[in-house]
C-alpha cells in the first residue's frame, strides 16, 4: 500500500508512557503506578485514562512480562493443525481466554529442529507455559528450559522422566474396549492397523489390542498386527495387505482417523461392503466417520475435557510456581456404536 505521492506510508510512532504523562499533566511515576494497579488520586486517574484513550496507548507486553514475570500468553507447540490438534487449539483457546490468557501456536511438523525453534521462540517471548505433544528426541533440550523455570504440560504423547504435568486420554483402556466389542460380536480374526511405536499413544493403543485378546483367552495372529504409521496412505496399503492374506481378518481396528480414512478408501476402491464383508472400528471420531454410510463405530477423544484439565493444571501451577510436579491426568473415552460392526454368524 502506498500514499498518493507514491511513497509507502510512514508508520505512526506508538505512544509511550512519557506521552501519556505529558498529556495528562502528571509525573511518569504516577502513570506507571496507575498502569500497575497501584492507587493514585481520582483526578489524576481520570486524566491518565483520558490521555490513554486519546493517544491509543498500548502497554509493551514484553516489558510487562519482564517486570511481572507473567505474559498471560500460553504457548501451544503442535505437530500440525490436523483435525485433532486444531480442535485442541480451539478448546484450549476458549479455556485460557476465561482465565485472561491467550494461546500462541507454533506448528513444527514433527521435526525435532523445528520443535527446538518453537521452544526458543516461546522462551524468548516469556510465555507463562508451554503445552505440547511429547517428542522424545527433544528431551534434553526441553529439560534445560524446565530447569530455567518453564512450565510444561504434555498431552497426546509422553516424554518419560521429565518433571512435568501430563494430560492424556486413557488410550490403552479405550482401545481394549473397542477391540473387545469386536471380539464380543464373535470375531476372532481381528486385525489392528496401529500407529507408530515411537509414540506412547501408539504403544498404548497396541497394548489395549493385546489386552482385549488376553481378556477373552485368545492370542492374535501376528499377521493381523500391522503398522500404519498414523498415515492415511499407510492405512490404505495396510488394509490392502490384510485383505490379501490367505486367511484375512473379519474385523479391523484402526488406531487413528487418518489410517481409518485410508482403509475406507481402499475398501471403497475394492468394492468391499461394511459391515457385510468386513467389520471396522476406529480410534478417533470425526465428521467423516459419522457421515459415512454406514456410520463407523469409533472411540471418541474428549477434547473439551482434555483442554479443561490442561487449563486447570496451568492455573494451579501459575498460582504456586514452586509446586512443579509430575501430575498425570488420564481422561476416559466414550465409544460411539454405529453400524460398521456386525455379529459374526
Amino acid at each position: 500500500m502506498t500514499s498518493q505521492t507514491g511513497q509507502p506510508p510512514v508508520r505512526k510512532r506508538p505512544a509511550t508512557i512519557v506521552d501519556v504523562a505529558q498529556m495528562a499533566g502528571v509525573a511518569i511515576g504516577t502513570v506507571s503506578r496507575h498502569l500497575n494497579g497501584q492507587p493514585v488520586r481520582a483526578g489524576n486517574r481520570d486524566q491518565i485514562e483520558r490521555a490513554i484513550a486519546a493517544l491509543s496507548y498500548r502497554r509493551n507486553s514484553t516489558a510487562v512480562a519482564m517486570k511481572t514475570n507473567t505474559s498471560h500468553i500460553v504457548g501451544f507447540l503442535v505437530p500440525a493443525l490436523s483435525e485433532f490438534h486444531a480442535a485442541m487449539l480451539e478448546q484450549l483457546s476458549q479455556r485460557m481466554r476465561m482465565a485472561g490468557r491467550a494461546v500462541l501456536s507454533f506448528c513444527h511438523g514433527a521435526q525435532p529442529a523445528s520443535i527446538r525453534e518453537g521452544l526458543e521462540f516461546f522462551a524468548t517471548h516469556r510465555v507463562d507455559a508451554v503445552i505440547m505433544d511429547g517428542e522424545v528426541a527433544v528431551r534434553q533440550d526441553l529439560q534445560r528450559y524446565i530447569d530455567d523455570g518453564l512450565l510444561v504440560v504434555l498431552y497426546d504423547n509422553d516424554i518419560p522422566d521429565l518433571p512435568v504435568d501430563r494430560v492424556f486420554v486413557d488410550n490403552r483402556n479405550a482401545s481394549a474396549r473397542a477391540v473387545s466389542h469386536l471380539l464380543d460380536l464373535g470375531h476372532e480374526r481381528v486385525a489392528i492397523i496401529h500407529g507408530s511405536q515411537h509414540d506412547s499413544a501408539g504403544r498404548e493403543r497396541l497394548s489395549g489390542y493385546h489386552d482385549a485378546f488376553a481378556a477373552h483367552g485368545l492370542t492374535p495372529d501376528p499377521d493381523l498386527v500391522v503398522d500404519g504409521q498414523w498415515a492415511e496412505i499407510r492405512g490404505y496399503e495396510r488394509m490392502r495387505e490384510l485383505l490379501a492374506l490367505g486367511d484375512p481378518p473379519t474385523a479391523v481396528f484402526s488406531a487413528n482417523y487418518n489410517m481409518t480414512l485410508g482403509a475406507l478408501a481402499y475398501l471403497h476402491d475394492a468394492g468391499i461392503n461394511i459391515p457385510r464383508d468386513l467389520s471396522l472400528v476406529s480410534f478417533d471420531d470425526i465428521p467423516a466417520l459419522r457421515l459415512h454410510n454406514p456410520g463407523i463405530t469409533a472411540v471418541v477423544q474428549p477434547i473439551a475435557k482434555l483442554a479443561e484439565a490442561i487449563a486447570d493444571i496451568v492455573d494451579a501451577r501459575l498460582a504456586d510456581p514452586a509446586a512443579m510436579g509430575r501430575q498425570v491426568v488420564r481422561v476416559g473415552c466414550a465409544i460411539t456404536l454405529r453400524s460398521s460392526a456386525r455379529r459374526l454368524q
